[in-house]
């Protein structure tokens, strides 16, 4: 039943994210030649839980993060978490351990998801981390929600 909520969640708060800048262009009577018609679509919807797996997780949190055209979504520091995104080019298995984090070595796992849209490209990624510390120390602003 929880896997069931998350993705309910989680296909809930994509589709709000990839359907809003759609309609805000179609209600604007926009013409096709909009430059933000030029960009891909990169919507993403991320999620926080504590324990071993999403599956049996329910979300604790969960955000939206859109970065094309402009960064916007529920994200905290959505211009930041794009730019960073940016910069591993939407590879969120590059985003590193920030250098000088210290994180104590106690287990109590994180469990982080990200799916929807980067640049056209479905995402869909899974992370545990071994606890609050070390998740908030990896991709710098794109974790911490």
């Amino acid at each position: 039943m929880r896997n069931t909520a998350r993705w309910a969640t989680t296909l809930g708060l994509t589709a709000a994210a990839v359907c809003a800048p759609l309609y805000g262009a179609v209600a604007s009577a926009a013409p096709a030649t909009t430059p933000s018609a030029l960009y891909a679509p990169s919507a993403l919807v991320l999620t926080v839980g504590h324990g071993d797996s999403a599956a049996t997780v329910a979300p604790e949190r969960a955000v939206t993060l859109t970065c094309a055209p402009g960064p916007s979504g529920t994200h905290p520091a959505a211009a930041s978490a794009c730019a960073d995104l940016h910069h591993v080019g939407g590879e969120l298995d590059a985003l590193t351990m920030r250098e000088g984090v210290i994180c104590t070595r106690q287990y109590d796992p994180v469990v982080v998801t990200v799916d929807g849209v980067w640049q056209g490209q479905r995402v869909s990624y899974e992370r545990i981390f071994s606890n609050a510390c070390v998740m908030n120390a990896h991709g710098s602003s794109v974790f911490a929600f």
